[in-house]
């Protein structure tokens, strides 16, 4: 086994099952460059797998885990329920083709990908995913880009609390008072884009300071940052050194100043544009 792979701690969600701490994220890696990309990534030891039906690479995910030579119970796959599908018996299918995409008899996570609140239909697709793991399809549910209004209500109808939220989260949007709600519900905060996208924070002071009094690069820091916050970032890379970097992040900490100077960076603007879960419609 990779020694990243031991070294990487485990989380308990809510509903008892667990996920690495840190995971790999697939968006746009796609085809055989994008197989032999997540191949990389189990031998370099991640155990979390992010896909989602509209990234179109469930196959291409099911084929580097069916090379891997792994045991099932060894590694979680995560996927993510497209918008055009929160009908009730229209999200069962999806999941069954999602499923047959990537070549699994179930799926450790499944998501809902944004709520869509235009459409209105994600309580009806919180149902499905209800049923889909009652039925054994998939081990545990949440749900993605979700705001705390999102959550109260897929909670009242069901009685059901997501395990996860996964939301853009990096140092130019810390997501502070979403993460407290999470925090009461119980819920994992996972982030997408954890390094940022266009303009990453790398030469910001308190990230290169950090970096360099610990002998790590700039986006260790900030994937470590997220660690200590409590998030399970899900960082992408198609190159291996760089998985394996992104990978080793459990050998040093960061102090509780330079984990406050880093969330001081926090903007207002730091969303990326045009992504606002209130009005932002995926299908």
């Amino acid at each position: 086994m990779s020694a990243l792979a031991e070294n990487q701690p485990w989380i308990e969600l809510n509903d008892g099952t667990t996920l690495p701490a840190i995971g790999f994220g697939t968006y746009p890696l796609f085809g055989r460059g994008g197989t032999e990309a997540v191949s990389n990534a189990l031998q370099a030891g991640y155990r979390l797998i992010d896909t989602a039906y509209n990234y179109e690479n469930e196959g291409t995910v099911g084929a580097a885990l069916a090379a891997s030579g792994l045991d099932r119970g060894a590694y979680r796959v995560q996927s993510k329920l497209a918008g055009r599908y929160h009908e009730y018996d229209k999200a069962i299918a999806a999941t069954e083709e999602s499923l047959m995409r990537l070549g699994l008899d179930y799926l450790d996570s499944l998501i809902i990908h944004w709520p869509n609140p235009i459409a209105g239909k994600y309580v009806e697709a919180w149902r499905a995913l209800v049923e889909l793991k009652e039925r054994g399809l998939v081990r545990s549910i949440g749900v993605s880009n979700f705001e705390p209004e999102h959550l109260e209500r897929v909670i009242e109808a069901t009685g059901v609390v997501p395990a996860v939220n996964q939301i853009e989260l990096h140092p130019y949007f810390v997501q502070s008072h979403l993460r407290e709600v999470h925090a009461t519900l119980g819920i994992v905060t996972q982030a997408w884009r954890p390094l940022g996208k266009r303009n990453p924070a790398y030469h910001e002071e308190p990230v290169a300071a950090a970096a360099a009094a610990h002998g790590v690069s700039p986006a260790q820091v900030i994937l470590r940052w997220h660690i200590q916050l409590g998030v399970l970032p899900l960082p992408k890379s198609a190159t291996p050194e760089r998985q394996r970097s992104n990978l080793d992040v459990f050998g040093f900490e960061l102090s509780a100043a330079e984990v406050e100077a880093i969330s001081a960076l926090d903007s207002p603007e730091g969303r990326s544009p045009g992504l606002d879960p209130n009005s932002h419609e995926e299908f």
